[in-house]
């Protein structure tokens, strides 16, 4: 009898292991975790087109690296987003009726992490001026999972076909 009951609760214990260490708890269908790191972006997005770093900001993990066609090099850290967005708080953009369109996003999940890619279009007006795009961007997000919410680690932006100038030979 002793012995059944310590095969029971050894059973029982392997059992409670197992369903606790299983992802399949954690995980979320493709679909959810795509609407919801979508929505994320675009909050963000929302907010920076309106001349408002603070939008993601709040998504940067305390790690964030950071390319833009900008930048000489690699940005590293919250401290360095925080000095390069500085000049932004108090502008006002110059242009009016700002939107943009996020194309064909994509993600590719690898266990608490997502690469999130998509293209952007932005939109305005100028003063006396019909709407125009304003620039077309590749952008490259990678969230991971950090204590239950999804944090940017890496964000890259460039521009779709750049016009490249060669040197001259």
């Amino acid at each position: 009898m002793r012995t059944q009951f310590l095969s029971v609760i050894c059973f029982a214990l392997v059992g409670c292991a197992q369903s606790q260490s299983s992802p399949a708890r954690d995980e979320q269908s493709p679909d959810s975790l795509k609407a919801e790191l979508v929505a994320l972006e675009r909050s963000a997005l929302d907010r920076w087109i309106r001349v408002d770093p603070d939008g993601y900001l709040s998504l940067y993990a305390p790690e964030i690296t950071y390319f833009d066609p900008f930048r000489d090099k690699r940005v590293d850290g919250i401290p360095a987003m925080e000095a390069i967005v500085a000049p932004m708080r108090g502008m006002k953009s110059p242009f009016a009726d700002v939107r943009y369109d996020m194309i064909d996003p994509s993600v590719q999940r690898h266990g608490d992490v997502a690469l999130l890619t998509f293209n952007v279009v932005n939109y305005g007006k100028l003063p006396n001026k019909p709407e125009a795009v304003i620039n077309r961007w590749n952008s490259t997000e990678v969230y991971q999972r950090i204590d239950g919410q999804w944090k940017i680690i890496h964000s890259h932006w460039s521009f779709v076909k750049p016009d490249i100038k060669l040197p001259a030979m």
